[in-house]
Formats: structure tokens, C-alpha cells, sequence
């Protein structure tokens, strides 16, 4: 009798140090499986299971303190009747690879490359959310417009207003941590993001196709830390990085923009803020190395409401096929910024960047993406050594998510987000 008692003792013990390794292991909360059926909608958590599809037939809420976790190859179809919102009160961690990305997107009618998105919502991360990871995931075919019946705006989220259109991900703890990290943002209706607090790195990302009649690549605002880099942006309505310190949270938002290549951005949104790096508001900015080919404008700075005196830029390089676009980056006294060891050209198809395989007389006002197009730097290029690699960054050492590091890469000496 003893020894089965102890046989029994001894089974409990083992069982509850693994559950306390595993749980060491991870702050993922995976106690209840979310469930793999069609119509998912309410209270979701747990984990979405490898190359499963999810559909989701109304609003999904991530509760708080609850983590939801999709691996990779998942694919969540939303529902384009009820145009579901996507609310993480909790953690999120969407963990696609190179070869099996997760997808979040509409049925396959909707899957179109022209497409304006509002087939969905967006992400919403309330102020409760602490980790947002977004690895190898790709967001799509978005940006539904708000109602007076939307979660979103029931719970004072976003804007809390109807009539806005969603961006493709919100994120709004000042004390969280985001990392978007070898993602693409594509075909939303408006912002691809709309980042108002947190510790953020945004690397090695495509943001393209976005934007009907207005919105942002990356759009900062207050209570931001960010390190923003080898990302690339095409045909953004109107600009691939709006920099704001606009809302009043503290701290005052720094951001440390390097290594991005920027693309045919703002002349879909011909007006005064279509462009390419957009700053206002007291923001602390600084940027380098970066690659701007056929933008409307270059950096551009809000004249009546100007960004922190400390705000810098170097080694940009800057081309245009055409005298428009050589005008439109052309430093002047007011709106329009350069910095030092700035490559400007002043006349049309200078400092060619020498893009291994994309059009430089392609349309500006063009939003259609070509996958097979490569941004590579080829031999010649002037962009190549002409990099600074001597950049501080807000995070040297990256932010840990779930308890795995995620890199804040290191700045690189070619100019743009590729380099040969």
C-alpha cells in the first residue's frame, strides 16, 4: 500500500515540475485551445495550431492577461459581411517562418491586388496589451470603417469614433513592447499602423499598396521609442513614416529610422503632407541611410508645428526620373529638410540607386505590386559604401518578447533597406 502511495506522490511531483518548465519556458497561456472551427468570434486564447485556417465570422477579442498565439502557416480568413475587428486586450505572438507565414486575410474572391482592403477591420491592442510579436505574418485586405455598433468604438479604442477608417494594427501601452519583424502590410484601406506608446523595433518589413484616399506606412505618434529599419515602402498614399509627438504621453517619442528604402510614396495624396518621412510635433527623429527613388518629397517637417531641434538626418540618397520629383526633394529654407553627406539629385535619373530588377520609369501614381521586382543593390550603385554605420540606436541589445530576443539589427554601410 505504501508503495503504490508512493508511486502515486511521485507521478504528481514529476508532473508538476514539467508544468512549471514549461511554464518558465513561456508566458503563453495555453491552457485552452482556441478553437479551429469556422465562425469563431468572442473571447479567443491559447494557440492556433500549425497550417490551420481559421475563420473568423465576428469580432475576436485576446482578454487580458490571456496570450494568443498563431504558428506558423496559420491562415485567418476574416469574414467580409461582418467585417470582424481584431481586439488583443491580452499578448499576441504571431510566429510565421519564411516558408510558412501565418496570413491574416478575406476569402479568396476578396484576394485581389488592387484591392482597397475593408474587407476586415484591423488589430487593436488596448492599453492592457504588454507584447505584440508580428513574425513572418502578412496583414491584408483591411481598414473596414467604424460604426456606432463597432466594438472598437463601444470600448473608446482607435479614434472611439465611427467613420474611421481601421488601420491594419493599433498599438497604445506606452509600457509595451511591439516588434513587427519580416512581415508585409499590404492593400489596407488607410494606415498600415497607427503606434501611439510602446517600445517598438519595425525591421525588415514591406509596407506597400496602402492607402485609398489617405494614410501612413508607419504612423508614430507620442509615448514612442522606436528603432525603424530595413524596411521598404511602395506607393504609400502619403507617406512611408509619419514622426509625431502629438498626444501628450510621455516619453517623448524618439525614433532612429535606418537602412529603409522608399518608393513612389505621397503622389497618390497631392496635397501638402503627401511625401516620403513626414515630421511634426516635437518628435525627436533621426534618420539615415536611407534610399528614396521617385518620392514626392523627401523629409518634410511641419513648419507650424516643427519636430525637436535635435532631430538629424545623413547619408540619404535621393533620385528622381523626373524634374518633378528632383523639385520636390530639392532642400529650401522652409518645409523641405537634407541632411549631411545627403547624395541629392538636382537633375532627373541622377545617383540612379541601380535596383537589380525594377522600373524606374514606372508610374509614381502606382500602386500595384510586382513580387518578382528586386531591390538590390547592383555593382556600380552609388548607394554602396556610401552608408554611416555609426548610429545609436534605442535598443543595442533588442527587446526580449515572450522571452526570446528579438534583434534591433545593426546599421549597415550601403544606403536602403538591400544591400548587393
Amino acid at each position: 500500500m505504501k508503495t503504490q502511495y508512493y508511486k502515486i506522490f511521485a507521478l504528481a511531483f514529476l508532473l508538476i515540475i514539467t508544468q512549471s518548465c514549461e511554464n518558465a519556458n513561456s508566458m503563453v497561456d495555453t491552457s485552452v485551445e482556441a478553437p479551429n472551427t469556422s465562425g469563431v468570434h468572442g473571447e479567443v486564447f491559447g494557440i492556433w495550431n500549425k497550417n490551420t485556417t481559421i475563420y473568423v465570422s465576428g469580432d475576436i477579442i485576446v482578454p487580458e492577461g490571456k496570450s494568443l498565439v498563431l504558428e506558423e502557416g496559420v491562415t485567418v480568413i476574416m469574414d467580409p459581411n461582418s467585417k470582424p475587428e481584431f481586439i488583443v486586450r491580452g499578448n499576441l505572438y504571431s510566429m510565421g517562418t519564411a516558408v510558412n507565414p501565418v496570413k491574416i486575410t478575406g476569402p479568396v474572391e476578396t484576394r485581389k491586388p488592387d484591392s482597397w482592403g475593408q474587407v476586415w477591420g484591423g488589430i487593436l491592442a488596448t492599453t492592457t496589451c504588454t507584447e505584440m510579436l508580428l513574425d513572418h505574418t502578412i496583414i491584408e485586405l483591411g481598414g473596414a470603417t467604424t460604426t456606432e455598433a463597432s466594438t472598437s468604438v463601444k470600448m473608446g479604442l482607435y479614434k472611439a469614433k465611427a467613420g474611421e477608417n481601421l488601420p491594419a494594427l493599433w498599438f497604445s501601452n506606452t509600457r509595451g513592447k511591439l516588434v513587427i519583424t519580416n512581415s508585409i502590410i499590404r492593400n489596407f484601406h488607410d494606415d498600415a499602423t497607427y503606434l501611439e506608446g510602446g517600445e517598438l523595433i519595425i525591421s525588415k518589413n514591406k509596407f506597400y499598396s496602402t492607402g485609398n484616399k489617405g494614410g501612413e506606412g508607419v504612423n508614430i505618434k507620442s509615448g514612442v521609442l522606436a528603432d525603424v529599419s530595413y524596411n521598404l515602402f511602395f506607393s504609400n498614399n502619403t507617406n512611408a513614416l509619419k514622426l509625431s509627438n502629438s498626444g501628450g504621453r510621455s516619453p517623448q517619442t524618439h525614433v532612429v529610422a535606418y537602412n529603409n528604402t522608399i518608393i513612389n510614396t505621397g503622389w497618390r495624396r497631392p496635397d501638402i503632407k503627401g511625401g516620403s518621412i513626414w515630421l511634426e510635433s516635437s518628435v525627436y527623429a533621426e534618420v539615415y541611410n536611407t534610399l528614396f527613388a521617385n518620392t514626392r518629397f523627401g523629409i518634410k517637417q511641419d513648419t507650424k508645428n516643427k519636430p525637436d531641434t535635435r532631430s538629424k538626418s545623413s547619408n540619404n540618397l535621393y533620385y528622381g526620373y523626373t524634374s518633378d520629383a528632383v523639385t520636390g526633394f530639392t532642400p529650401n529654407n522652409g518645409d523641405i529638410l537634407s541632411g549631411s553627406n545627403d547624395m541629392i539629385s538636382t537633375t532627373p535619373q541622377a545617383n540612379d540607386p541601380k535596383f537589380k530588377n525594377y522600373p524606374l520609369n514606372n508610374s509614381y501614381t502606382s500602386a500595384a505590386f510586382n513580387d518578382a521586382w528586386d531591390f538590390h543593390l547592383s555593382s556600380g550603385s552609388p548607394a554602396i559604401s556610401k552608408g554611416s554605420t555609426n548610429i545609436i540606436r534605442n535598443f543595442p541589445k533588442g527587446l526580449t518578447i515572450n522571452n526570446t530576443l528579438y534583434e534591433s539589427p545593426e546599421p549597415s554601410s550601403y544606403i536602403g533597406a538591400y544591400g548587393q
